[in-house]
């Protein structure tokens, strides 16, 4: 089934890290924000990796990654996918990321999952000649239970360089 993005980019002039998904879930575009599935563990990691709680409503979660300066969005503007697989995705359009590059400070780029490295890297990378960190992927589909603390310490490397930039 073609995808289109429905959700806009999170950012602002202050940002100076990105992180990218493929393309919302099922859940996150019925409830039009991202990472929605409740047991994705994208914004308990994040939560985990600063030490603080997020909240739970979309400008909760809006505020703390402008607060730590980090932008989310995805890498794909659309595509063919079956329910949220990524792994069953054709025909893929990514996003331009031109307007959000010039508007901000974003230096780095992290990807949630190796499909979205992989997308990126073939069709962005090109364009944005950022080259991205590879994180694992906090979906209950391809995050099995028990890997926590792999995960707090791979996505730990997004406040580290956050951190080395402002000194």
């Amino acid at each position: 089934m073609k995808i289109i993005h429905p959700l806009n980019p999170i950012y602002d002039s202050n940002s100076t890290v990105l992180i990218l998904g493929t393309m919302p879930s099922i859940q996150s575009r019925e409830k039009n924000f991202y990472y929605a599935h409740p047991k994705n563990r994208f914004w308990e990691t994040l939560s985990n990796v600063y030490n603080e709680p997020i909240g739970n409503s979309k400008e909760e979660k809006i505020e703390f990654l402008l607060k730590h300066q980090i932008a989310l969005f995805d890498v794909l503007k659309s595509c063919d996918i079956t329910s949220s697989k990524d792994n069953s995705i054709k025909n893929p359009v990514p996003n331009d990321f031109t307007f959000m590059l010039s508007h901000s400070k974003i230096k780095y780029i992290f990807t949630t999952g190796k499909k979205a490295y992989s997308l990126y890297q073939k069709y962005c990378y090109p364009k944005t000649k950022i080259e991205a960190i590879c994180l694992p992927s906090p979906s209950p589909a391809n995050c099995p239970k028990g890997i926590e603390d792999k995960l707090l310490q791979e996505y730990k490397r997004i406040r580290e360089v956050i951190e080395e930039m402002g000194e």
